[in-house]
């Protein structure tokens, strides 16, 4: 695909953008700050119809939506943030930065956004954030989950990350592991993300990967969120399912290392409302990356389905 360089989209622009005008307005300034109190928030709107709030995971930011968005804001108004912490977003030296207070920030980015109801959709740790909001925001509509947590189940590979976080010397860490190209395409890297490990070299690692190596800064504000996450906060999850009454679509793929697709499938009777169930064969952590077109066509079907019921 050929890098295209027209100006970003406008904040209130109805036009569909193209991935590439999307990797440049990641990168580019935001369309808006959100003020959240202790952060502001990059913020980005594409396209038009039911609003549709974006939520990225660990450790990544909304750029990460550059590849389905596309698709997506063809019948939906796609609103994306960088969570505190990370991205172009701007946060105080004490600022809440964990996976339980991004719930409560998403909520304030979300009322400054002026919406009357919407869906979510989030990948990893971001479907962690959209879980505790949907709970208790009688705004959601739907809500799209792929690859997230499971209650009763610790992933090894994310333990050794909490550990990373705890040792004092973790960003220092993360920047020489992912340094090494073997060890960011290995299983133990973002081998264990996508099928094919060479994806994190390309325009992903340019987004997302680099900008780690180069920066202690960012490696630690990337960590942050990791010293607070524990089995209780996982136990925080069953009690949000049982208030989920709108209908959910989980998007899951069947070799994810991760979050196994198993234990999705029993988690998903935890949920008090309608539950549709899709898997990509082959795919593993992060579908919505190198499965895009794939993942974003379920995710519409389901969400124009879900809306007009």
């Amino acid at each position: 695909m050929q890098t295209q360089t027209r100006t970003p989209v406008a904040p209130t622009s109805n036009s569909v953008p193209t991935e590439a005008e999307l990797t440049l307005a990641f990168r580019a300034e935001p369309h808006r700050y959100l003020d959240v109190g202790h952060s502001r928030l990059a913020y980005w709107r594409f396209g038009q119809g039911p609003d549709l709030v974006l939520v990225h995971g660990w450790p990544l930011d909304a750029a990460t939506f550059r590849r389905i968005v596309p698709t997506l804001a063809q019948e939906f108004t796609c609103h994306l943030v960088d969570l505190p912490g990370v991205g172009q977003s701007q946060s105080a030296a004490g600022a809440p930065i964990d996976f339980v207070s991004h719930a409560q920030s998403l909520r304030k980015a979300i009322d400054a956004m002026g919406v009357s109801s919407y869906a979510l959709l989030a990948h990893d740790s971001g479907g962690f954030v959209a879980r505790l909001t949907a709970a208790e925001d009688p705004r959601v509509t739907a809500l799209v989950l792929s690859g997230t947590e499971i209650p009763d189940h610790t992933p090894a590979l994310l333990a050794a990350f909490v550990l990373m976080a705890h040792s004092g010397v973790g960003a220092k860490l993360l920047r020489a592991m992912l340094a090494n190209r073997w060890f960011r395409r290995s299983a133990f890297g973002f081998g264990a993300c996508f099928e094919d490990g060479a994806y994190v070299d390309g325009t992903f690692g340019d987004l997302f990967v680099q900008p780690l190596v180069q920066s202690d800064s960012l490696a630690t504000a990337q960590l942050r969120p990791l010293l607070k996450l524990g089995k209780h906060m996982f136990e925080k999850l069953r009690v949000a399912h049982g208030k989920i009454h709108v209908p959910v679509q989980l998007i899951w793929g069947t070799r994810d290392p991760y979050f196994p697709i198993d234990k999705a499938r029993d988690m998903a009777k935890q949920f008090a409302g309608r539950v549709e169930f899709v898997e990509l064969v082959g795919a593993k952590l992060f579908a919505h990356e190198d499965r895009a077109d794939e993942y974003a066509d379920h995710a519409r079907s389901f969400l124009r389905r879900s809306l007009a019921s």
